[in-house]
């Protein structure tokens, strides 16, 4: 009896086993996740002023500010040029020669930082400080003739004058030098930042733009190609910092950040393109952006 109990009680256990195995696989599939599954950027806008290439009757760049960039997945003027791409939870900059801005030859899908939502009148000097902690990618640039892929700005600090200063050296605007560029070039990160001519310049003449050139440029070291970046730029009183990945840094405190601090400034970041050759395009991923000061 005790034989034929234990033989049935094998009997059931090996029955039962499969179709065990089989709802933990069957769990086990259905609590993956799914990579269709939509995912809505989280980028918070409140501060930023985005201009895309698209031209306005007079000629120049379309320029939207909060509120009206919170709408701009629904927006008929941006639809182009910042839009969603659901799969990663990233907004898409895209941008090829076409409308551009007073002070430069190239069209530009980039953010603008605004202090004051909605108000460019409002900005930073280094002895407040300032952070920008970035992630982006570069999934697609097309090539100049030569082979070697169209260069793309992706952050800046922008210089910027006072209404004061402005009036001071007889300028029509308040566009000031910007005093760092971060380059998307050929694969890898490139930081330029400006230097004065002659450091010993005067307290008036250091305001023009001509008195600011470009320092050698410095290339991390770290080939990024397509992937993922986190680019963090730290300014403080005479001294400007730019991280990437948080590891490899740059890092500049002399005599040139020291006279910087006699501007205000403020960030920039999306896809300020590089070149004016026809059918020449690129796009450029943000999917992380914060800001501190």
């Amino acid at each position: 009896m005790k034989q034929i109990l234990l033989f049935s009680t094998l009997l059931v256990l090996l029955f039962l086993a499969p179709n065990d195995c089989l709802a933990q696989k069957k769990k086990k599939k259905t609590g993956k996740k799914s990579t269709t599954e939509k995912t809505a950027p989280n980028i918070d806008l409140t501060h930023w002023k985005v201009t895309v290439p698209a031209s306005k009757p007079d000629g120049k760049p379309i320029e939207v500010s909060p509120p009206e960039i919170f709408d701009y997945a629904n927006d008929e003027r941006l639809k182009e040029f910042m839009y969603n791409d659901s799969t990663d939870g990233s907004i898409v900059f895209y941008a090829y020669p076409a409308s551009s801005t007073a002070n430069s030859k190239y069209s530009r899908s980039e953010l603008r930082e605004q202090m004051v939502s909605g108000s460019n009148a409002t900005n930073w000097t280094f002895k407040q400080g300032g952070r920008m902690k970035a992630t982006l990618s570069v999934p697609k640039v097309t090539k100049e003739s030569s082979g070697k892929r169209h260069r793309i700005i992706i952050a800046q600090i922008h210089g910027r004058l006072t209404n004061e200063q402005r009036d001071l050296i007889g300028q029509k605007d308040n566009n000031a030098p910007p005093v760092l560029k971060v380059y998307w070039e050929e694969g890898k990160i490139v930081v330029r930042r400006k230097i004065l001519k002659d450091p010993k310049v005067n307290d008036i003449d250091i305001l023009k733009k001509e008195a600011w050139v470009d320092d050698e440029k410095y290339t991390f070291y770290k080939m990024v190609e397509r992937k993922k970046v986190t680019i963090e730029i730290i300014a403080s009183e005479g001294r400007l910092e730019i991280v990437l990945n948080g590891r490899e840094k740059a890092v500049y405190k002399d005599k040139h950040m020291d006279r910087w601090g006699v501007f205000e400034n403020y960030f920039k970041v999306g896809n300020y393109f590089n070149t004016r050759d026809k059918g020449a395009y690129a796009m450029v991923k943000l999917y992380d952006l914060e800001v501190s000061h």
